[in-house]
């Protein structure tokens, strides 16, 4: 593991976000040793339901929480583990990240928030307190939102960002997502499971990534920018959301709605993302996933519909 008082441009530069751990992303994406974690490992604050199903637990909880500098200037941070049962939320998971959200609140000044999310949603052995975690946060977030806390979340993780993590990041300021990332309500298979295969087949990978990759999410305004699969390049987009995310206020939600309402009447008939591409009016639609990361941000610029210019 990188020590984080050694980290240099280079190192931070060449680090893929994807095969990083929480950790490590918190300390390479944050100014060098300014990171101050939360309710640690050291304090042991595990969940209390995973002994009933004789399943290992993980003394953080699978979420790291915090407080750092980034650009010199302070914040509030936020990592889920996806290699722990898949970053999922359960009560004590929840609830750390609910208390940084509610200390985001009361922060005076407003300082912003991170969320690194990493998630494939709730923790069935904890499905009744992992569900309630999920209202908390957005009640927690929409709160901190309007004390001025902007909320920025960051997707490109291993496990996605999918079922109550989906609901979050809706509810979030801005979003940067990479190719790896992934952002839905519901994941392919639950889709398949209740819609059946007609309606979503959750092998064919190609509709997957088409659907809920993070190509598709920037065209249609889900998210904000895309970037490369590097820590210096989550960290210049959470820089830059920071700085550009509009305030939270009714003229703010009265254009997003529209914007909502608008994307459903043009969209809403479309049987399939190239589909979506082809009406936004880029020429060769199914050239999309193959494009270079500025070859693609060049046409996304162009052609969607953006809450906001995050340029």
């Amino acid at each position: 593991m990188t020590d984080q008082k050694t980290v240099t441009p280079f190192q931070r530069h060449t680090s893929s976000w994807y095969e990083s751990s929480a950790r490590d992303r918190v300390r390479l994406l944050l100014d060098a040793g300014s990171f101050r974690e939360f309710i640690g490992p050291e304090a042991r604050e595990m969940s209390p339901h995973l002994d009933l199903f004789d399943l290992p637990k993980q003394f953080d909880d699978g979420i790291v929480v915090g407080r750092g500098m980034l650009g010199g200037k302070p914040l509030f941070v936020a990592a889920q583990e996806g290699r722990f049962m898949g970053g999922a939320f359960g009560e004590v998971h929840g609830a750390k990240l609910t208390g940084l959200l509610r200390a985001a609140r009361d922060t005076r000044p407003a300082i912003p928030v991170l969320i690194l999310f990493d998630t494939g949603g709730v923790r069935l052995q904890e499905a009744n307190a992992g569900e309630l975690s999920i209202s908390e946060i957005m009640r927690a977030l929409v709160e901190a939102r309007t004390a001025g806390a902007k909320v920025v979340g960051l997707i490109g993780g291993r496990s996605g960002c999918y079922g109550g993590g989906g609901l979050i990041a809706g509810t979030c300021s801005a979003l940067a997502v990479s190719e790896h990332g992934r952002i839905a309500v519901s994941g392919p298979e639950v889709i398949e499971t209740n819609r059946g295969i007609e309606e979503f087949d959750s092998k064919d990978k190609s509709l997957v990534w088409r659907t809920m990759g993070g190509r598709n999410r920037r065209l249609i305004g889900g998210a904000d920018a895309f970037v490369d699969d590097t820590i210096e390049a989550f960290r210049a987009a959470a820089l830059l959301l920071i700085e550009r995310a509009p305030a939270f206020d009714l003229d703010m939600l009265k254009a997003e709605q529209a914007r909502l309402t608008e994307r459903l009447q043009r969209f809403g008939d479309c049987a399939d993302a190239v589909d979506i591409w082809a009406r936004e009016g880029i020429a060769d639609a199914r050239s999309v996933p193959g494009l270079s990361t500025e070859a693609f941000t060049a046409i996304a610029d162009k052609a969607r519909e953006p809450r906001y210019d995050a340029r």
